[in-house]
């Protein structure tokens, strides 16, 4: 990348003319600049596919490019907006392109955004009911609307003695579901039993489960991260979760908390919670469910049999920042037992002390959540829900999963391809075979796990892993498309997730052109015998 230095106003510099500035929320100035700013991000939205998926910089590219310290006198904001296009956007990675197929989207939308805008114009810090009343009622409000559209039971529910809290990511949400469970089996067993405690979840919980683990103080030793295998298609078996408690309570220890998932990140595992909770209750775990990506999808009711067994546990959380057109940041959970939460969270200094608040009439969102000060997320909720309506929200989200499945089928139609699980959502794991086709045109799979070739013993599945592998970064250096990865099972797979708001099947197309294209060059069989031999590509690269 180039090296750019800009100039720096300098202090008491005779030839500068700084900018008289008389308030920073002057209001016809804001409206000025307002409209600046939402010109520049349409025509961010509108060109958005002309640039490279994922950024192309080399670490540290910005600090070469900007003054080593802040302006002493004012800039103007075409001045600033001119600095983010040529250095801010280049170093981005494209999270609203219709090609970003990595991790999972978090999508956004028109009304998203204008929610989000009016959240920071009223910029309230509603950490209780006095500090905005309709910050905190609206939040409760938006919390039953969505937990009605989710089918879940009235116990989850402010009608149902239950509640709905919006916090900034699921690791929070985990934290302080843990926080409650960890205090409420300490008050049985004794405080001094803390490291007794055990979590659960499987090798495909995300790791946040681990993070919340350590912050609530449990012991490292004592979180259980279960084996999921390609049998189960990576979902966290009831049987082996039996086996994991029953043995650590031989050991004297005592099992606390369960984090079960909906859509794993790898792969889209679908853990049995009804099953789950079976084992759970026995022994008086607290069973949270981690639906961050895939919970969204789930106010269609064709897809709502994958929450199936919710009235059996104590917590459930989905990102609205992920699949539903909201933004950054925004994590829904609700809980059976708020008081659980309460207890574990609250604190009440003296200068929070309000009449509302000593009533026990209002809910204190402060108590809810880790912070003291809190954003007001439920405007951008509500705007997403009544711009759209239910049922074009659920058309939106239907799109994506039908987009995901015609990649699936473009995937299947080629041989050389594997479709590593079932698609369960709109997301698809696949991997190519590095062997190369017969003169039939038939994909030749070796049947043993190595084999010799050239005097060179070759790991079937540490070759194919390399090759995906490969395939993968030039997918990615080719500046089309942003795919991602994960290891299930000792097999690297591509992750192909659709969610951004602009993709269309167009770009569906496009993606599996890239794929293609980059396979067939990796694939290339560079002999010309045409006999039916195992034919190694890149065979330097990985022997």
């Amino acid at each position: 990348m180039d090296s750019l230095k800009l100039d720096h106003p300098q202090e008491n510099n005779s030839n500068s003319s700084p900018m008289e500035m008389t308030s920073a929320l002057d209001p016809v100035e804001f409206r000025r600049q307002g409209h600046m700013m939402v010109d520049f991000i349409a025509d961010y939205y509108q060109n958005i596919d002309k640039y490279p998926v994922l950024s192309q910089v080399d670490p540290g590219y910005l600090r070469k490019r900007l003054p080593e310290s802040a302006p002493d006198n004012p800039e103007p904001i075409e001045t600033i907006l001119q600095d983010v296009q040529e250095h801010i956007v280049p170093g981005l990675t494209h999270w609203q392109s219709p090609s970003f197929f990595a991790y999972f989207a978090s999508n956004v939308s028109i009304a998203g955004f204008l929610g989000e805008m009016l959240s920071t114009g009223f910029n309230v810090v509603g950490f209780n009911w006095m500090s905005s009343p309709a910050a905190t009622e609206l939040e409760s409000i938006v919390m039953d609307w969505l937990g009605n559209l989710l089918r879940l039971p009235k116990s989850f529910l402010f009608s149902g003695n239950g509640g709905g809290v919006i916090h900034g990511s699921t690791c929070e949400a985990i934290v302080c579901t843990m926080a409650a469970s960890r205090d409420q089996m300490l008050s049985r067993i004794g405080g001094d039993n803390i490291g007794k405690l055990v979590v659960y979840g499987s090798d495909q919980t995300h790791s946040a489960l681990q993070k919340a683990s350590q912050i609530v103080g449990i012991n490292p030793k004592n979180f259980r991260a279960i084996e999921a295998t390609r049998s189960t298609t990576f979902a966290l078996s009831p049987e082996s979760l039996k086996l994991a408690i029953s043995s650590d309570i031989e050991a004297g220890l005592v099992p606390l908390f369960l984090c079960a998932t909906v859509g794993t990140t790898a792969t889209t595992a679908v853990d049995p919670l009804g099953p789950l909770c079976d084992v759970a209750i026995r022994h008086g775990m607290w069973v949270h469910v981690d639906a961050a990506y895939a919970g969204s999808t789930c106010i269609c009711p064709e897809f709502r049999h994958f929450i199936d067994g919710i009235e059996g546990v104590d917590s459930f959380s989905f990102n609205a920042h992920k699949w539903f057109f909201t933004g950054l940041d925004c994590c829904c959970l609700w809980v059976k037992n708020p008081g659980s939460l309460t207890s574990s969270l609250s604190a009440n200094p003296e200068f929070l002390r309000n009449k509302p608040t000593d009533s026990k009439q209002v809910v204190d969102y402060k108590d809810w959540q880790i912070a003291l000060s809190r954003r007001f997320r439920a405007m951008k909720l509500w705007l997403v829900l009544r711009s759209y309506g239910v049922v074009n929200l659920r058309n939106f989200l239907r799109s994506h999963v039908k987009m995901a499945k015609l990649f699936e089928g473009l995937v299947a139609m080629d041989q050389r391809f594997e479709i590593v699980v079932p698609r369960n959502f709109s997301m698809v794991c696949f991997r190519v075979s590095p062997w190369v086709a017969t003169s039939k045109g038939a994909p030749t799979t070796p049947t043993s796990n190595s084999f010799h070739q050239n005097g060179i013993e070759i790991n079937v599945e540490k070759c194919t892993n390399e090759v995906n592998c490969k395939l993968l970064e030039a997918i990615n250096a080719s500046g089309r498309v942003f795919m991602t990865h994960a290891m299930v099972g000792g097999m690297y797979v591509i992750r192909c997730a659709v969610g951004v708001t602009l993709t269309e099947e167009k770009h569906i197309a496009m993606a599996w052109k890239v794929v293609k294209e980059h396979a067939d060059v990796i694939l290339k069989n560079h002999g010309d015998d045409g006999e039916a031999n195992l034919k190694l590509p890149l065979l330097d690269m990985i022997a």
